[in-house]
């Protein structure tokens, strides 16, 4: 009994913060199928390629960065008919970084875009990739409530002025400053203070942090 081809791939859902706004890393398709769509960034997984090493393989292919970035396994999708080509299954990878530079298109793409993801309810993407960025975005906005995650999309150091501003950004809207503040000094080991200060947000100089060791925020912040 013959068996079709068969294949894994990658895709990644690649989230930075750029002018205070959740950003999405999408390409540009420079081949068939879906040629001239917008698409996540991704390929296939080589013969002798570990599953995540091709993950961090395509990520400083699209981006240029491979280290000094959150990265988690997000799902996988394997419906029989997500790529005319053939069969494929693809694992779909979560990267969250601080400010990451313009990106620079794979061998594959015809462009590479940080597209804010406020606008990209207007665009048409290729195979499932809409589905996957759906299910990435709402990872990251469940996690950061209760998680130090929202610290991936700040430098090593940071403020809290900083920290808030990456929740307004990933939750699309504004919190308040002095209860947020209270909320995550206040919950032993979420922060971990630096002994340094800042003038980042204007005005007084401010503390700055780091990421503490505690992996749960209790109660979470909420929205």
């Amino acid at each position: 009994m013959s068996h079709p081809p068969f294949a894994v791939t990658v895709d990644l859902v690649v989230l930075t913060i750029r002018e205070s706004e959740l950003c999405v890393l999408l390409v540009q398709r420079g081949e068939e199928p879906f040629s001239g769509q917008w698409a996540l960034p991704g390929g296939f997984v080589l013969v002798d390629e570990d599953i995540e090493a091709a993950a961090y393989r395509e990520l400083a292919e699209e981006t240029g960065v491979s280290e000094g970035l959150h990265l988690e396994q997000l799902a996988s999708y394997g419906a029989p008919d997500r790529d005319p080509r053939m069969r494929t299954v693809s694992v779909a990878w979560l990267a969250l970084a601080p400010e990451l530079a313009e990106p620079v298109a794979g061998t594959d793409a015809a462009h590479a875009e940080w597209v804010p993801v406020a606008e990209t309810g207007l665009l048409t993407l290729a195979f499932d990739h809409e589905r996957i960025l759906a299910d990435g975005l709402e990872r990251a906005r469940a996690k950061i409530e209760y998680s130090p995650l929202a610290a991936a999309f700040c430098p090593t150091e940071f403020t809290v002025g900083q920290l808030r501003k990456v929740y307004e950004a990933v939750w699309g809207h504004s919190l308040d400053p002095r209860n947020f503040h209270r909320k995550v000094t206040r919950t032993e080991g979420f922060l971990s203070e630096t002994g340094g200060t800042s003038t980042i947000d204007g005005g007084r100089p401010a503390k700055l942090y780091r990421a503490g060791t505690r992996a749960m925020l209790n109660p979470p912040i909420r929205r």
